[in-house]
Formats: structure tokens, C-alpha cells, sequence
């Protein structure tokens, strides 16, 4: 077994790793000083854009040329600003990625069908509930307070698959190998396609709250398809700018796997399996923040600050 002392590091990689982590520590200490404010105006735009989507949806009934068009727009810039804002696709996706190698093009095929499923997720559960079953907007508060709780729980079991794949464990209880086993073998970047599938369901089985209202009010006029483009115009631009945040993290897991001086393949291992611990562990942390917080949404007003 390979000792995990530092004696043979490459001093170029032990700085590289030492200003990486000062300058991580320098952007968290800026983070915590100005995030609160930027995710406070990215949901006062959302706000202002959710008001906005109900005026062109009205000008479009009135049949307005321009309503249909400012629509879309105005929707695949909620759907931006959302992905900015808190989220728990954000957390999932980044966490998954942070602990598991995967290909650039299977990152970003992930986090566009997480988001995409949102939608579509989105529109049924309103076309089932409200459209063919009639349900008001109490009924629908509370069957979305139930869907949250089973996102929760699928979040919760996704991070304990997670955990057992670091212990080394695999669906059949033998000994399982990937990228960062450490077993003295090369191995493929991991693309388990049941990993991926985990992942876009915990995403999306969540509808987005201000996705259901545009549905609910366009159904009440009369315009469910219309709705139906909007929220699809909303999950393009979360997917869009999630996508680009799965790509930094992407970029930034193959640098360090990458880190000159063979520091990355002498610690590379355990290190491996340490961090996708920790990720299942923050997975099963995060299901049970999101599990006890959720409540049921009043009908009135906006409640786009209940998460989506």
C-alpha cells in the first residue's frame, strides 16, 4: 500500500494545490459577503418576470402580435435567472459531478435532461391535476407539498447509493471498481447509465412552483398550450445555465485529476472515494433540509421564494 506522504510531491504541484486552495478560501469569504444580495435580486427579477409572463399571456389572449413572442422570451430568462437562484437541481447535479467522473458530453446530457424533466413534469402534473381532474389551487398546494416530500426521498436514496459505492459496495454486494478505486488498474471515466438516471429523476420528478402557476392561469384562459411553451421556454434557459455550471465543475474535477507531478495518481484514490462519501452524505443532508422544510403553498399571491 502506497504511504501518502508528501516527501515525493512535485513542489510546482503542491503550490499549485496550496493557491487553489487560498484562492477557493478568498472566493468563499467574497461569496459570503455578497451571495445573499445577488440571490435576493435574482428572485425580486424573477418576481418582476413571473408578473411580467402574466401581462404578455393576457396580451396574447387579446390576440397581440407581440404577446406570444415576449412570452418565450420573458420565460427563458426566468428559467436563467431560476438556475442562478436557490435550487435543488443545482446541488444535486454539481455534487454528482464533484463525485464522479464522468465524460463532458454526458455531464452536459445529464443536467439538460434533469431540467428539461422538470418541465415536463411541471406541465403534467397540472394537465392530469387541473386540467382533467379539476382541482383547485389548494388542492394542487398540497398534492405539490406531497411531490416535494417523494423528491426528498428520492434524493435521500440517491445519496445512499452514493455512500455505498464509496464503501466499495455495488447492487450485489461484492466489491465494486471505478476510476478512483485505487485498485492498481485503469479504468474508464464512469458512466453508469442508473447513476444518470438517479440524478435527472431527483431533478426532475420537483415541478417548479412559478412553472405551475403560468400553467394554471393559461388553462384558466383558455391558453394551456401556450403555457405549455412558456414553462419549456423556463426549463430550456435553467437547463442552459445549468449546463454551464456542470461544465466548470467538469473542468475543474479533470485539472485537479490532472495536477502535474503524479500527486493526483498517488492520492488520486482515496481521495476519490473520501469525496464521494462526503457527497452522499451532503445528498442525504440536503433530502433531509428539503424533507422537513417543505409546506404547503398558499394559493394567494406569489410564492416563487418556496423553491422550485
Amino acid at each position: 500500500m502506497k504511504s501518502l506522504s508528501l516527501k515525493n510531491a512535485n513542489p510546482a504541484a503542491l503550490a499549485m494545490f496550496a493557491t487553489g486552495a487560498l484562492l477557493l478560501a478568498a472566493s468563499s469569504a467574497l461569496l459570503s459577503r455578497y451571495w445573499p444580495d445577488f440571490i435576493q435580486a435574482c428572485l425580486n427579477a424573477q418576481i418582476y418576470l413571473h408578473r411580467s409572463l402574466v401581462l404578455y399571456l393576457l396580451q396574447q389572449h387579446n390576440h397581440q402580435a407581440s404577446g406570444g413572442l415576449m412570452l418565450t422570451l420573458c420565460s427563458f430568462l426566468y428559467g436563467v435567472l431560476h438556475a442562478v437562484g436557490p435550487g435543488h437541481g443545482k446541488f444535486v447535479i454539481t455534487t454528482y459531478l464533484a463525485s464522479h467522473r464522468q465524460q463532458l458530453n454526458t455531464s452536459r446530457i445529464i443536467t439538460l435532461l434533469g431540467s428539461l424533466t422538470q418541465g415536463v413534469t411541471a406541465i403534467l402534473f397540472v394537465l392530469v391535476l387541473a386540467v382533467l381532474f379539476n382541482f383547485s389551487m389548494g388542492d394542487l398546494s398540497r398534492s405539490r407539498y406531497w411531490v416535494e416530500k417523494i423528491s426528498a426521498l428520492l434524493i435521500a436514496a440517491f445519496g445512499l447509493v452514493v455512500m455505498l459505492r464509496a464503501a466499495g459496495v455495488n447492487g450485489r454486494g461484492s466489491a465494486q471498481h471505478d476510476a478512483g478505486c485505487g485498485c492498481g488498474h485503469s479504468h474508464p471515466p464512469d458512466t453508469g447509465g442508473k447513476n444518470a438516471l438517479w440524478v435527472i429523476a431527483a431533478i426532475g420528478i420537483r415541478p417548479c412552483s412559478g412553472a405551475i402557476l403560468i400553467l394554471v392561469f393559461a388553462n384558466a384562459l383558455g391558453m394551456f398550450t401556450w403555457g405549455m411553451i412558456a414553462v419549456m421556454a423556463m426549463a430550456l434557459g435553467t437547463a442552459l445555465a445549468v449546463t454551464l455550471l456542470a461544465t466548470l465543475v467538469h473542468h475543474a474535477r479533470e485539472r485537479i485529476i490532472a495536477a502535474p507531478g503524479g500527486l493526483a495518481g498517488r492520492y488520486l484514490p482515496p481521495v476519490a472515494r473520501g469525496v464521494m462519501m462526503c457527497g452522499g452524505a451532503l445528498l442525504m443532508l440536503f433530502a433531509l433540509v428539503l424533507f422537513t422544510s417543505v409546506i404547503p403553498v398558499s394559493a394567494n399571491g406569489d410564492f416563487i421564494a418556496a423553491g422550485c
